[in-house]
């Protein structure tokens, strides 16, 4: 539940305060669309550019970690030159990046193009939560606010792989990337009417920071995608990892040094807030990989045409959807963050670990459907409490802060969690072609395998909630 301590101190009778929240949540809703709906349409862009397998991942990747990179920083511009300019600049650059992705020519244009929309929505995420925060300053109405915002979330990662084989289907893969522009033009003429402006800060921007903390994600993520090549024991894959390791000791070291640094490690003293941040990390580490792999079960395993895929998964955007609107805030009123956020992730755990036993002929009554609405109703739990206490005790003058932190804890583990279990399926697949399985039964076995190790991270993101997150003072 939202404290008073937590609600910016802003205009509380703001008129158009839920016109602007659709708009926020729309925002949302694109920001997180753009890294599932490229799920459906992988093999068809995989055909047409030249993708290998494990190539495709950097279709994800390229985005996330340029998003999840410059969140901090975006957070930043956020609290330093109003939310509502920085959210306006994100969509722009957005907007822009998905023409060029759009167009892509190659695998390298298309993963430009992919890490210019992760810059952009680098922008939009924190600038569009604090706008949030900002106009919803009764705790009530700000719960019920959080809760339409969850839902976008959420949905949006959901929705959109229904939308990425629809779209494949119907027209092609490079629409997957276009429709952004329409939508972005609409946000932006409806942002200069419908959101408050804010007000600009003094300050000075910590490129530095910014700089050092993507690269030492970067170099983390590629070292563990280039290791099936390399290898697990190999001096690359070592030395990147410890060059990453040093980028973001060099980081914290910066951070320290600075008068205005990107990230205060004073923030992380705030009421819950690091305990959050780990939370939505494991979280995102196994939810990620749970929609991405169904996937490529459903068109590589089942043989589901790309638009079937993505109706497939209809059943759980609808059940997140609702269950966020209606019923999450409810719940969290009734009993508190740490109860639905421990039993969210155990869900979603179990989820997992269902997918983990579907067969080379399953079927999608059976296999599919339980699994999915299981995980779909565990994400609904989780989510919303994970973003409340990954936010909690901020000051005000922090919000954009913290809210680029809690995206950047998802991203992050998003990122090198789908990373991690792309290394695993294809290692097991590996092991498994050795023998005398069929190329499907390998895959399928490698699929199983990550969402197993998904569903230990869940296990242990619920594991850290239950011990960790502490019941919120009294105001």
């Amino acid at each position: 539940m939202i404290s008073e301590t937590m609600v910016v101190p802003i205009q509380a009778a703001y008129k158009k305060r839920w016109a602007a929240l659709f708009v926020l949540c729309m925002a949302e809703f694109i920001v997180i669309m753009d890294t599932s709906i490229i799920g459906v349409a992988l093999p068809a862009i995989k055909r047409d550019l030249g993708y290998s397998q494990s190539g495709l991942q950097w279709i994800f990747n390229a985005y996330v970690i340029f998003f999840g990179g410059f969140l901090l920083l975006g957070g930043r511009l956020s609290d330093l030159f109003g939310a509502r300019k920085i959210f306006m600049w994100g969509f722009a650059i957005l907007s822009v990046a998905s023409l060029l992705a759009g167009v892509a020519w190659s695998e390298a244009s298309l993963n430009v193009g992919r890490a210019l929309q992760g810059l952009g929505s680098a922008l939009i995420a924190p600038s569009a939560l604090t706008l949030v925060l900002t106009k919803f300053t009764d705790p009530k109405e700000l719960n019920k606010a959080l809760g339409f915002w969850g839902a976008s979330a959420a949905a949006g990662g959901s929705a959109g792989v229904f939308l990425g084989g629809a779209i494949t289907q119907w027209l092609s893969w490079h629409w997957v990337f276009l429709i952004n522009i329409p939508i972005g033009l609409i946000v932006l003429a409806l942002s200069p009417s419908l959101l408050l402006k804010g007000a600009h800060r003094k300050g000075s921007i910590d490129l530095g920071g910014a700089v050092l903390a993507t690269a030492a994600f970067v170099l983390m993520v590629y070292a563990i995608v280039a290791a099936e090549g390399a290898g697990w024991q190999s001096v690359q894959t070592w030395g990147l990892l410890a060059l990453s390791v040093v980028l973001l000791i060099a980081f914290v070291a910066l951070q320290k040094k600075r008068k205005e640094p990107l990230m205060p490690l004073s923030i992380f003293k705030a009421f819950n807030l690091s305990a959050g941040n780990i939370v939505m990390a494991l979280m995102a580490a196994a939810w990620i990989p749970l929609w991405f792999f169904l996937n490529l079960y459903l068109q590589q395993v089942l043989h589901f045409p790309a638009f079937n895929s993505g109706l497939a998964l209809l059943p759980m955007t609808i059940t997140i959807m609702l269950f966020m609107v209606i019923i999450t805030g409810k719940l969290m009123a009734k009993f508190g963050i740490k109860p639905n956020l421990v039993g969210g992730l155990l869900a979603l755990a179990a989820a997992l670990f269902l997918f983990s036993m579907a067969p080379v002929n399953g079927s999608f009554m059976t296999h599919v459907l339980p699994a999915s609405l299981l995980g779909a109703v565990g994400m609904s739990l989780a989510y919303i409490p994970g973003t409340v206490a990954s936010i909690s005790g901020a000051k005000p003058e922090e919000s954009g802060l913290a809210s680029g932190l809690v995206n950047t804890s998802y991203q992050i583990g998003s990122a090198l969690g789908l990373a991690v279990m792309v290394a695993i399926s294809s290692v097991k697949t590996s092991v498994l072609k050795v023998g005398e399985m069929s190329d499907v039964e390998a895959l399928n076995g490698g699929f199983q395998t990550a969402f197993l190790a998904a569903a230990v991270v869940s296990l242990a993101g619920a594991l850290v909630a239950a011990g960790a997150i502490k019941k919120a003072p009294q105001a």
